[in-house]
């Protein structure tokens, strides 16, 4: 399947990636992330190894369409939970000078 990443057409099949991420150690994962086998790795982790471009080169997001395209299963940002309860500017107030709360 032709995929496009850093502005350049990669010829890319499911076979490849499995192959060109074998025996690759996956980093630390902060970001966007693409499973392969049963590990995860970062997007632009793997974008730079089946690319051999500069990751700086290219975006997760291309990274993680391209593979999504070819069958694999994508992670991507992990969305911040809303805030439960929000104090009042008062009781924010109230808090940081360390007096009790009322109320």
């Amino acid at each position: 399947m032709r995929c496009v990443i850093a502005r350049f057409p990669f010829d890319l099949t499911k076979s490849d990636v499995l192959q060109s991420m074998e025996g690759a150690v996956p980093e630390p994962v902060t970001g966007e992330s693409v499973i392969i086998g049963r590990r995860t790795y970062p997007a632009k982790q793997v974008g730079g190894v089946i690319t051999g471009q500069d990751r700086r080169d290219f975006s997760a997001g291309e990274v993680v369409r391209a593979m999504t395209r070819l069958g694999f299963t994508c992670v991507g940002l992990p969305q911040p939970a809303a805030p439960t309860h929000t104090l009042s500017p008062l009781q924010r107030a109230s808090a940081m000078l360390g007096t009790p709360l009322s109320g």
